[in-house]
């Protein structure tokens, strides 16, 4: 499924619990959506990860807001009196990415709430195959809308691509800090859930949600020819964690025990 893309014509509210300073903006489609800035301090890597991370899980049928591509112009900043935050529309000019805005939503509580064991053990599985390092009790990246669960903020996966050069050979290594997921405790049923999560995952689709990741996101001083290189190498990299995931999916089963 492709991404959808929107410009962003206001920004509504800054998120500032978030570290990288989203913001509630509104779409030229009339919607709300939450918006992840390029120029924030984790720069292009962070919705590089969005967009792949965010791809695979709907690719898993995780629940997820829609991600969309979002193009702000920077005329926007003139309308804000927080010189912060005109700064960080400016340094985004150009393309984005947004998420579904979820009105209402609560932020997940480990001690309120009881998820679903397989639901838990998909996530865990999910999280460990991207390495996300971003999903504990502390701060568990997930919310609760309707009485459904969704992820939300992927930015912190795939933390191999940072200074990356297209290695492959840590593709199989286990995730450690799988330990510290928030919901680890829930999910008894890893094992079970592996074979079916693995299959939704061929080659084909894994290049179809890395190929819509925008130029623009994969320019920069990473040792790669050009975005298509990069591309290709992302591609190359999950798919071999794929076929040595008994790494991490022990890994997590050992984290649990």
């Amino acid at each position: 499924m492709s991404l959808r893309r929107l410009c962003a014509t206001r920004y509504v509210t800054p998120l500032r619990e978030g570290g990288s300073m989203p913001a509630v903006v509104e779409g030229d489609d009339q919607g709300l959506y939450v918006l992840k800035f390029r120029g924030a301090g984790q720069g292009p890597k962070a919705l590089v990860a969005e967009a792949i991370s965010g791809g695979l899980a709907r690719a898993l049928e995780l629940p997820m807001p829609e991600i969309v591509l979002m193009d702000l112009d920077a005329e926007l900043a003139r309308t804000e009196g927080d010189p912060e935050i005109q700064d960080l529309i400016k340094a985004s000019a150009g393309l984005n990415l947004g998420m579904d805005y979820l009105p209402g939503a609560m932020n997940f509580d480990p001690v309120a709430e009881q998820p679903d064991p397989e639901l838990a053990s998909r996530i865990v599985w999910f999280d460990a195959f991207t390495s996300n390092v971003d999903r504990t009790a502390r701060n568990p990246n997930m919310l609760v809308w309707h009485g459904r669960l969704y992820l939300i903020d992927h930015g912190a996966s795939l933390y191999f691509h940072h200074g990356w050069d297209g290695d492959t050979k840590q593709a199989g290594k286990p995730f450690a800090l799988v330990r510290d997921h928030v919901l680890l405790r829930w999910a008894d049923r890893i094992a079970d859930v592996d074979p079916d999560m693995a299959s939704r995952l061929p080659e084909a689709v894994v290049a179809d949600i890395v190929g819509q990741v925008p130029d623009e996101w994969l320019q920069g001083p990473d040792a790669f020819a050009d975005p298509a290189t990069q591309r290709a190498a992302y591609v190359a990299y999950l798919c071999q964690r794929l076929a040595a995931r008994e790494g991490f999916v022990q890994e997590a089963i050992r984290a649990r025990a």
